[in-house]
């Protein structure tokens, strides 16, 4: 007859039992806030080579995919005229510059006029202009590398009349990327020179890229709302290509600060909220909190908690305020969240 009471006793007992929680202790951290954005490659300088005259191609020295030095000669156009016209232009300047001199002599003993020196030196003016210009003529028949870098596919052969205005390749100087992308506006106060960058390609998945910010455009688009921003790069080991697509996370506003795992967090509204765990009876207080920033997995406080304080990441659904909990294990960045939630889901299935 009193196996039932005793019984309910027990039943009654188990369900009085406080239950199993999982927390985690408020700690201070470094954080620093992202912003993302997709990217556009651009080598540091890159240009099309194209002649300035029509011609006919007469040797190339240089392959496709090569790298050249600034100033090196590229390609030849036929110029048998023009080197004939320099050597004759070069012959009449030393001419001249003889009869200036010897006037210059005799004018000097009173045996010349200076009408007849001012002559002579306008002879040798003349000369010399006649030289540059066959210079600029003969410069035009050689195609050179305006910086160092490397040369794209090749356009022509030899042998092959060009005109003004073909392309022969393209140069790319690429051991620094320029990488554009478009960055909301209301992220504008963030923004400004020498800022962090990371930016990704899915050609090299693994690799992070560092870089930072060069400079922000002087205008925001009024379709997009959105600023043009400008970072570079480097690429010493040349992976980068030009027209590549990047994703890009833009470090900025680095602090320390609180942070606690997000899912203790428990919304209400606008509001947030947090079960805390207090004293050695793990009383649990009911506390509204303000946060800040996220990232994957956490949340900063700015106002609420203090350093150490301990909250419920799991097991708020069977927490209730002032009442009292059991610790069944503490959440820590290293420690695997499934080891701990697998016995915490046991001792629920239960009953206890």
């Amino acid at each position: 007859m009193l196996l039932v009471p005793f019984m309910a006793a027990i039943a009654w007992s188990a369900e009085k039992q406080p239950p199993l929680v999982i927390i985690a202790e408020v700690a201070e951290e470094d954080f620093i806030e992202r912003i993302e954005a997709l990217g556009t490659l651009k080598a540091n300088e890159s240009v099309e080579l194209t002649v300035n005259v029509t011609e006919t191609v007469t040797a190339i020295h240089f392959d496709d995919g090569e790298r050249v030095e600034a100033g090196q000669v590229l390609v030849e156009m036929t110029n048998r005229e023009e080197q004939a016209l320099l050597q004759e232009a070069r012959a009449n300047l030393n001419e001249a510059k003889r009869q200036f001199n010897r006037v210059s002599r005799l004018e000097s003993q009173g045996i010349e006029a200076q009408s007849l020196l001012d002559q002579r030196r306008r002879e040798v003016d003349t000369a010399r202009a006649r030289l540059a210009a066959i210079e600029s003529r003969l410069a035009d028949r050689l195609i050179t590398a305006p910086f160092s870098g490397v040369i794209g596919l090749r356009n022509i052969s030899v042998g092959a009349l060009v005109e003004t205005g073909d392309t022969i390749t393209t140069l790319d100087d690429d051991a620094t990327m320029k990488l554009e992308f478009a960055v909301p506006s209301v992220y504008l106060a963030n923004l400004q020179p020498g800022l962090p960058i990371r930016a990704r390609s899915r050609a090299y998945r693994e690799r992070i890229f560092e870089g930072e910010v060069k400079v922000v455009d002087s205008r925001v688009d009024p379709v997009n709302r959105s600023v043009l921003v400008r970072a570079i790069i480097a690429n010493p080991e040349r992976l980068l290509k030009p027209g590549m697509l990047m994703t890009v996370e833009l470090l900025h506003n680095p602090r320390r600060t609180l942070v606690i795992p997000e899912s203790a967090l428990m919304p209400k509204g606008n509001d947030q909220f947090v079960f805390v765990v207090a004293g050695d009876q793990n009383r649990v207080e009911k506390r509204k909190i303000t946060i800040g920033s996220r990232r994957p997995g956490e949340v900063e406080v700015v106002r609420g908690l203090q350093l150490g304080e301990r909250v419920i990441t799991h097991g708020t659904d069977k927490a209730k305020a002032d009442g009292k909990v059991r610790i069944k294990g503490v959440q820590h960045n290293e420690v695997a969240i499934d080891a701990l939630l697998k016995p915490l889901v046991k001792a629920t299935k239960g009953g206890q």
